[in-house]
């Protein structure tokens, strides 16, 4: 096997490795969305409490936490691999071409997934870095407090405005990116392929627009 060959076999294993972990976030983000949505429930915060509980101390749920964390490493990592990879096999007489021939959706995924990440950080430093106590809880709010926690955090329109700038670009980046994690497993055929486009863009909005309900309804009516 020459080296051309291993390196486009790598380049392929690295896609597929991106492509199933992004598969597994994508059904997490439902789960996430349907706890996050209980915030707007008017009874105090008890339902969101309870599943947030639920989610804490399940031992299954507690198994799957590791999975989700192995996730988004796999997917973060390989990633930026990928975007390095094709940096890399990229002629540069081909640039302006290649640049004009690609959707500005798959242009700009490695940029907002950074914007993704780097929100992740700080929504990890808010929530479950106080849950393991890496980082102290605000004053007055207990550990796991998540329903108190987030309604000071909502409060704040500085944090409510980052948030829905970084689930807008989460909007466009899972609108591309179920449409390539499908293709990248094989599951490109025209017979269903505009139907995947079609899913992962109803996909898209549905999950950003509804993290992006959550804010606008703590600035208009808390």
């Amino acid at each position: 096997m020459d080296s051309s060959t291993r390196k486009r076999l790598s380049s392929i294993t690295s896609k597929v490795i991106m492509a199933l972990a992004g598969l597994f976030l994508v059904v997490f983000l439902v789960v996430h969305l349907g706890i996050n949505l209980l915030l707007l429930a008017d009874d105090g915060g008890r339902a969101f409490s309870a599943a947030a509980e639920f989610m804490g101390t399940n031992p299954v749920i507690r198994v799957f936490e590791v999975v989700l964390f192995g996730g988004f490493l796999l997917h973060m990592a390989f990633g930026v691999m990928v975007s390095f990879q094709n940096r890399a096999s990229r002629p540069v007489r081909y640039q302006h071409k290649n640049r004009s021939e690609t959707s500005p959706l798959s242009r700009y995924m490695f940029h907002s997934g950074i914007i993704v990440f780097i929100f992740l950080v700080l929504h990890f430093i808010d929530y479950y870095f106080i849950k393991i106590g890496l980082v102290a809880p605000p004053a007055g709010i207990a550990p796991h407090d998540f329903y108190h926690r987030s309604l000071v955090l909502f409060a704040n329109k500085g944090y409510s405005g980052v948030y829905l700038i970084s689930f807008l670009f989460l909007g466009f980046h899972l609108n591309h990116a179920v449409q390539a994690a499908f293709q990248t497993i094989g599951l490109n055929h025209s017979k269903y392929m505009d139907a995947i486009k079609v899913g992962s863009t109803l996909y898209a909005i549905v999950v950003a627009g509804g993290f992006m309900v959550i804010p606008f309804w703590f600035i208009l009516f808390r």
